[in-house]
């Protein structure tokens, strides 16, 4: 009966694996589509809308294993969905094109013209970006940490004042204060002159009064950075409110352009060695995450889906042939120039820009394999 229950047990567990492992890869598959559809129908309505002739629109690489047409137009899905593109016509460096299809020629139409063409893919992203937070603000709220204490540092001000864990600072001067970054900012304005804090513990409200010191913090990279501190870490308590749509479209925009910035900085601080290699990740991390929020909730899975989104556009965007940021900076060379590189010169670039995503792809792919065996 034992050895019964103990095999019943065993088989519900590895059903429950099968089970985690087809929920990431719908997950991952689902939030691969969206990010590279969205990616390339911002490419394909501007081409249409230049007058651009599009040969083909193609959800992943490869072999095509679904096939429509309407009109000029191939429709498909390739067989390798990592990515996706629009081909235009006359799209190809010294590709020749028939008179009577120059007027919807790519390589014809104006610099104004080509650079939204090439700019809409990336556009595109950072405003499902958009969409996707106010759409999440709107319908779940607004999350923020509250500035509930979670811990005291012995021998700072904050002990010294009498501050204790679960505290929660109400009031900084004269300025209700709801979150942690509200509580943060106005330490660090502080510049050591006297703070005079409201304090919730339980059901009674106190005043203290304190002064910041100067102290090591790390940022969100796992750098130390030097500011205001009074001893005290966040209890990690979140909270939502409802927004009404102005303040959660606002807040939307400015989240993404935050998290744009972020994306930079830490592609930045990469190259120059001052963020581990080792945290670029690659389909399977992403795969892996996607699974993993999914299961939390639909919200969790949105704000990845959007940080994704935001990670895709900015990438597109770095100035390597093959990448969209490549023929941006082919594009202000020749607004610099006043005519264009010629064919020979953009080809080697690109093939030198092919054997650098070819590395990067190589290199994502071995951290995600190093990430599973090694835990």
């Amino acid at each position: 009966m034992g050895q019964r229950v103990r095999r019943g047990a065993r088989s519900a567990q590895r059903i429950g694996k099968v089970i985690d492992v087809v929920y990431m890869i719908v997950a991952a598959v689902v939030a691969f589509g969206v990010l590279v559809f969205l990616h390339e129908l911002g490419h394909f309505l501007v081409a249409k809308k230049a007058g651009v002739g599009v040969l083909t629109f193609s959800i992943g690489f490869g072999p095509k294993v679904w096939i429509r047409r309407r009109g000029e137009t191939e429709y498909c899905v390739s067989a390798f969905p990592l990515g996706g593109y629009v081909k235009m016509v006359g799209e190809d460096p010294g590709e020749e094109v028939d008179s009577e299809d120059r007027d919807r020629s790519f390589a014809h139409r104006g610099l104004a013209a080509r650079t939204a063409i090439v700019a809409a893919g990336p556009g595109a992203n950072f405003l499902l970006a958009m969409a996707v937070f106010l759409c999440v603000f709107l319908i779940f709220g607004i999350p923020y940490r509250t500035a509930e204490i979670g811990g005291v540092k012995p021998g700072s001000p904050a002990a010294g004042a009498g501050l204790e864990a679960g505290d929660r600072v109400v009031v900084v001067g004269d300025r209700a204060i709801r979150s942690w970054d509200e509580l943060a900012g106005e330490v660090r304005a502080s510049q050591g002159r006297p703070l005079d804090l409201g304090v919730v513990r339980g059901d009674r409200e106190f005043a203290v009064a304190l002064r910041a010191v100067r102290g090591e913090t790390q940022t969100l990279l796992g750098e130390s950075e030097e500011t205001w501190l009074i001893g005290i870490q966040s209890a990690g308590t979140v909270e939502v409110e409802r927004g009404n749509p102005l303040t959660a479209g606002w807040l939307a925009v400015t989240r993404t352009v935050e998290l744009s910035l972020l994306t930079v900085e830490v592609l930045v601080k990469m190259v120059v060695g001052r963020v581990d290699t080792a945290n670029l990740g690659g389909p399977l991390m992403i795969a892996q995450l996607a699974g993993q929020q999914a299961q939390r909730g639909l919200a969790d899975y949105l704000f990845l889906l959007a940080l994704l989104s935001i990670n895709l556009g900015v990438l597109n965007l770095l100035p390597i042939p093959m990448l969209d940021g490549g023929h941006l900076l082919f594009f202000l060379i020749e607004a610099v120039r006043g005519k264009p590189l010629d064919v020979r010169q953009r080809e080697r670039a690109q093939q030198m820009g092919l054997v650098v995503l070819l590395f990067v792809m190589v290199y994502a792919f071995y951290n995600d394999l190093a990430r599973i065996f090694g835990s």
